[in-house]
């Protein structure tokens, strides 16, 4: 087996804070960086010091601020260039819309806009400012031009701004921020791929208030779809019923039961490379749905179910099948009834888990079973897990694995 694409190390950002109402979000950013352990050096624009003090982010940071290109603290006077030596990345949020400018021109007249002309590593920029600044043709160009020059841009959102207008322009959350530097950090193993998951259980009506279902909470696809539109690839994902937040870039069809799954599934196979089947899709469903409540009564009820469509075995048997991907959740006997369903099914490669480990958890921790054997994985996170996933499917695509 080939050696699994690395993720960029993220052990030490330069945080750069510039003027707008959004740099009291940088605090709880610097918070998140430092609570991950990762080393940040925090630089202001003078502009910046007017809406949070520099003892605010030092306090956080655990190091001095840096304000001044004439006061940088470099034994030799060259703050703004030792400063971006040796770092990951610097990341400026907010950025305003003077600043950006800045950056598309390459001017250079403090501290920040010095060390970044100055870089020898990757600059991201989170925007911030009023929604028609941001609409101006003056700052879309400016941002298509950092964007041309390989500068990475995080957001902005859309809502409610300080201004008391609406519409984009706002900083993305520090939450958000720290999602999109781990996202940016992913390899693009899966680059220019098409990739189509199912995801959570599906909802089989009984009547309008009843229904078979199962256990499962979506988290484990939600995760895979999340790593795979960190990995480059253009992600559809089809959630049954999950209360869980769309991953960025994720483009979501929620469905309800397994013919509806099955329905979203048919319409964007064709243009699909690689197919994921994490969902606990329901094996069988009642032979009628009941147009009313159905009252209680004192006997007992019988329900007549009738098998739903195997939503992976009807991928995988197509002429020209995409890549397919099984789940296999058992209670007993987990590897041989998994490797028995991969052999049925004629897929390549099917993770393989026992029920008792995943549904509802936030850790997994399963067995990958293809022609060569299986191939057990430590206990992880969900994330951490859906990332080496991705990672294992990119190299059996390449064809090294």
């Amino acid at each position: 087996m080939n050696s699994l694409p690395v993720a960029r190390p993220l052990r030490h950002v330069v945080l750069g804070v510039t003027g707008g109402i959004a740099a009291y979000k940088a605090a709880e950013l610097t918070r998140l960086l430092v609570k991950e352990g990762i080393s940040v050096d925090v630089v202001m624009t003078r502009a910046a010091t007017q809406f949070i003090t520099p003892m605010t982010l030092q306090a956080l940071s655990g190091k001095t601020v840096l304000t001044d290109l004439w006061q940088s603290g470099a034994a030799n006077a060259m703050g703004h260039i030792d400063l971006s030596r040796g770092v990951d990345a610097i990341v400026v949020a907010p950025a305003s819309a003077d600043f950006i400018a800045k950056l598309a021109h390459g001017l250079a007249d403090d501290l920040l806009s010095t060390l970044c002309l100055a870089r020898d590593c990757p600059l991201l920029v989170a925007p911030t400012m009023n929604v028609q600044m941001w609409n101006k043709p003056a700052t879309q160009r400016n941002v298509a031009q950092l964007e041309a020059d390989g500068i990475e841009i995080l957001g902005p959102g859309s809502g409610s701004q300080a201004c008391g207008e609406v519409g984009d322009g706002r900083m993305i959350e520090p939450e958000e921020i720290m999602a999109a530097l781990h996202a940016w950090a992913q390899p693009k193993s899966l680059s220019g791929k098409r990739v189509l998951l199912t995801a959570g259980p599906t909802f089989e009506a009984i009547d309008p208030v009843r229904g078979i279902t199962n256990l499962s909470s979506g988290k484990m696809g939600f995760a895979l779809a999340q790593a795979c539109a960190e990995a480059g690839a253009k992600v559809t994902l089809v959630a049954g019923p999950a209360a869980l937040p769309t991953p960025a870039s994720v483009t979501r069809v929620d469905v309800q039961s397994a013919a509806e799954m099955t329905a979203a599934v048919d319409a964007a196979i064709d243009s699909t490379q690689v197919f994921i089947a994490v969902a606990a899709v329901a094996d069988y469903a009642p032979t009628q749905v009941h147009p009313s409540k159905l009252k209680k009564g004192n006997s007992a009820m019988t329900l007549e179910l009738q098998p739903t469509v195997d939503i992976l075995g009807r991928v995988a048997a197509r002429p020209k099948p995409p890549y397919c991907v099984g789940f296999a959740a058992e209670t007993d006997d987990v590897a041989e009834n998994a490797e028995a369903k991969r052999r049925k099914k004629k897929l390549p490669l099917l993770v393989a888990n026992r029920v008792q480990d995943t549904m509802g958890r936030d850790e997994n921790e399963v067995t990958l079973l293809d022609d060569k054997g299986a191939h057990p994985l430590p206990k992880m996170n969900k994330l951490a897990l859906a990332r080496r996933l991705v990672a294992e499917i990119a190299i059996r695509l390449s064809g090294l694995g």
